[in-house]
């Protein structure tokens, strides 16, 4: 009598085994198919679920599936976030296109995961409304996509997985980087704010930081691989190290990283006001590789809103950390998130935040109008503000934010940065597209040879938000 495998209990170790396992059941449909099975993963939301996709296209590549850029394929992973109502809306909307593939298809499958399933009413409704979707699991278990696959395979049963709280991440997985010459790293997982208005807390649970030494390990893994430019990822990376023992501030993690030997460019995100230390921004300004451009969300300028926000900051100590931040980073661009239309807010309130961005003069800025989420604070409020009005206040802080984009973007034409080229230009091949350490995009004569490479870019022409450049030697 053979003796029974073990099934490894440790990570990644498990899932390296599932992934043989699934690779095993992938070659006998493949034989019935009569053809190579492909897989298409779809993402929504932040760069966190960018760098989640990463993994699951990794994992599945290395089950055997080809890649492929249609959602008319085999397997379909839907990465979804949740932030926004009309996200959820979104997944929605285009499962029912997915059924008319899978109609098609008896080899199709159908898988949801991220921040979405996370939420027991959304779970419940696909289960319902949607029961051709065939494999459900939240943020806490991403790694486990090749063994809720391979249950899947085996009992043709929907599968459904969902931790409500995290254990320590799973890394050293297989990953199918977006570029080969840059990627994000998770240096913390979920988030501690309750902001009122938002649903990551709930979702992503309580915050995590990774181990210093396995992020340094990762990003030295990287750079060995071809990787120039790093993004640090997490929810609050300011916040970053507070619950290891000992304590590692965020500062000094990103000190480390821009001492890695080879690195060339380190970005980070996102940055939340009320931690970010004076540490923080002289450890930028004395940093050789670490991109003069920080996120920093205001939501609204009003002292009032952001109480009620559970921001933790007021209006005056943001634009004091502004004033910080330019005093020791001159060349600083600075991008925002904003807002417009929180329960409750006034005319007086909103002409407070029209005050900021007159003030700061952002090089960018994420305007939203408010979205209700169910289960936060705000989503229950009584006095929520008119759409009509929300919508007139939209239109005025669109147009003031790009208008001082616009001025921001036009003071660099003439001059001479370094841009990261990303690929070929969509519209004119004989141009290529990259993008300046400030983030602004750069379009310039050159070929596919240069893309992943750093060069030297004359801005000759400002087009509002993007450059026409010319390479220089």
């Amino acid at each position: 009598m053979q003796n029974q495998i073990q099934i490894p209990t440790t990570e990644p170790e498990r899932q390296y085994y599932f992934i043989g396992e699934a690779k095993k059941l992938l070659e006998k449909e493949e034989k019935e198919a009569g053809r190579k099975l492909t897989f298409h993963v779809t993402t929504f939301g932040c760069q966190m679920n960018a760098r989640d996709s990463e993994k699951l296209r990794g994992i599945l590549e290395d089950v055997g599936y080809e890649k492929s850029d249609s959602e008319d394929a085999d397997l379909v992973v839907y990465n979804t976030c949740t932030v926004r109502e009309n996200a959820d809306n979104r997944v929605f909307g285009r499962l029912g296109i997915l059924h008319g593939y899978k109609d098609k298809n008896p080899h199709m499958r159908i898988a949801i995961c991220g921040c979405m399933i996370q939420e027991k009413n959304v779970v419940d409704k696909i289960r319902k409304s949607y029961p051709f979707v065939d494999i459900m699991f939240g943020t806490h278990n991403i790694h486990e996509l090749a063994e809720l696959l391979t249950e899947n395979m085996k009992t043709g049963k929907t599968t459904v997985h969902v931790l409500e709280k995290g254990a320590e991440p799973v890394e050293n997985l297989p990953i199918d980087r977006t570029y080969r010459f840059k990627t994000g790293i998770n240096i913390s997982f979920g988030c501690n704010n309750f902001c009122s208005y938002c649903i990551v807390p709930y979702v992503r649970g309580r915050e995590k930081s990774r181990d210093p030494k396995a992020i340094l390990t990762e990003v030295e893994g990287m750079v060995k691989d071809g990787v120039k430019e790093v993004m640090l990822l997490g929810q609050n990376v300011n916040s970053y190290g507070k619950e290891l023992n000992p304590t590692v501030s965020f500062a000094e993690l990103l000190h480390e990283v821009d001492q890695v030997p080879g690195i060339e460019r380190i970005r980070f995100m996102t940055s939340h006001p009320k931690d970010l230390s004076q540490e923080l921004i002289d450890t930028i300004a004395a940093s050789k590789h670490v991109c003069h451009h920080i996120h920093l969300p205001l939501q609204s300028g009003s002292t009032r809103i952001l109480k009620d926000m559970n921001r933790h900051y007021t209006k005056e100590s943001y634009l004091d950390l502004v004033r910080r931040i330019r005093e020791a980073i001159p060349d600083v661009a600075l991008s925002t998130d904003i807002i417009v239309g929180y329960p409750g807010e006034t005319e007086e309130d909103f002409e407070e935040t029209m005050d900021v961005v007159r003030k700061v003069r952002y090089d960018s800025a994420f305007t939203f109008e408010y979205s209700k989420r169910s289960g936060t604070p705000a989503a229950s409020r009584p006095d929520q503000v008119p759409a009509d009005v929300v919508k007139d206040r939209f239109s005025r802080l669109l147009a003031e934010v790009q208008r001082y984009g616009r001025e921001r973007a036009q003071a660099l034409e003439g001059r001479t940065g370094k841009v990261l080229v990303e690929s070929v230009n969509r519209e004119n091949p004989a141009l290529v597209t990259g993008r300046l350490e400030n983030n602004s995009v750069v379009h310039f004569p050159g070929s596919p040879d240069l893309i992943g490479q750093i060069v030297n870019v004359k801005l000759s022409e400002c087009h509002g938000f993007y450059y026409i450049g010319e390479m220089q030697e």
